[in-house]
């Protein structure tokens, strides 16, 4: 099947409050599992930060977890914004507005790069890839988790009906256009390996969510 691209960011309100209302509790809860087994602490940018659910999981997680989110879409940070207040986390989570492909900040910045489903959104996430690898510093947790584009669109119907079962017609229209838009495990690979993440570990999560990892040392 092949990929069929999704706007860069989503940056409607509409579209901003329509994914902070989608439940990702349980694919959030693998994602913050995930990174405390890989050893993540101190301080952490989070890649394309939507809603900030993750900068508040990990907070609750990580007791010295200081998170940087970054968004390119105003009206997603507002909605963050929001989250983060009513967290009582905002001198722990900072929210910035940027482009994750050129952020502009110092080399090996944080203990901890991560972001969740955010490549499928990117038509060449190259440059996204090499900024998460310099901004990491040596030794530091990476853990970059996105949807893969199935094999068929009859498997794309089978998994939003699998795992939207109780979303409305709204959500399943986004969760099926983004797994259109993602990459396959084989090109993920290629991508990181052109991109300074040769030796990061490419694993294949679930039916419908992979990750590029290094574990903290």
């Amino acid at each position: 099947m092949k990929r069929v691209l999704e706007p860069e960011a989503m940056d409607t309100a509409e579209e901003a409050e329509g994914y902070d209302a989608m439940d990702h509790t349980e694919a959030n809860e693998a994602f913050v599992q995930r990174l405390v087994e890989l050893g993540a602490r101190g301080s952490m940018l989070d890649l394309g930060t939507g809603p900030a659910h993750i900068p508040i999981t990990i907070c609750g997680r990580v007791a010295d977890a200081r998170v940087m989110g970054v968004d390119l879409a105003h009206h997603m940070l507002r909605v963050a914004a929001r989250n983060v207040e009513q967290s009582g986390l905002g001198d722990r989570v900072e929210l910035r507005h940027g482009d994750a492909k050129d952020l502009g900040l110092e080399d090996a910045s944080f203990d901890v790069v991560y972001s969740n489903t955010i490549l499928h959104h990117i038509p060449d996430p190259r440059p996204f890839l090499r900024e998460a690898a310099r901004l990491l510093r040596p030794g530091g947790a990476l853990l970059i988790r996105d949807l893969f584009r199935p094999e068929s669109a009859e498997r794309v119907e089978e998994l939003v009906a699998l795992h939207a079962v109780d979303s409305d017609d709204y959500q399943r229209g986004l969760f099926a256009a983004s797994l259109h838009a993602a990459f396959t495990p084989e090109e993920l690979r290629a991508l990181a390996d052109e991109s300074g993440l040769s030796h990061a570990e490419l694993v294949v999560d679930t039916d419908r969510h992979m990750s590029l990892q290094l574990r903290a040392s």
